[in-house]
């Protein structure tokens, strides 16, 4: 498979994101170009998917689906490493003070609320 292409797989995917976003036209508003991308599990920021094309307001531009593929592709070739579950509740096991499979509740919500926030 060219590195410029979605597997077969990936291709129904986004054929059927771009459907119930746009109709079975398949032609989506610029401003849905983030939702498609995460159907697609690409999580891309705001920066990224501006500069890819997505519009700021609603009915500026719409993409089609040779639009979007690229878009897909290259976000999938820029992925980073995201971590899988295992990761996750290796990285909740810090909190279980007790090691019995818990957590206080605060602690939990002080870490999700503070979730990618810097302090200097």
């Amino acid at each position: 498979m060219a590195a410029d292409t979605l597997k077969p797989k990936e291709l129904d995917t986004l054929e059927f994101a771009m459907e119930v976003y746009g109709g079975k036209e398949k032609i989506i508003d610029s401003t849905d170009l983030g939702a498609v991308c995460r159907a697609m599990s690409c999580n891309p920021s705001v920066e990224t998917l501006e500069k890819l094309g997505q519009g700021k307001k609603l009915g500026e531009k719409t993409l089609k689906l040779e639009d979007v593929v690229p878009v897909i592709v290259q976000l999938k070739k820029e992925k980073k490493d995201e971590g899988c579950y295992e990761d996750f509740i290796e990285c909740l096991k810090l909190y279980d003070k007790n090691e019995d499979g818990h957590m206080l509740l605060g602690e939990l919500q002080h870490m999700l609320s503070t979730l990618g926030t810097v302090n200097i």
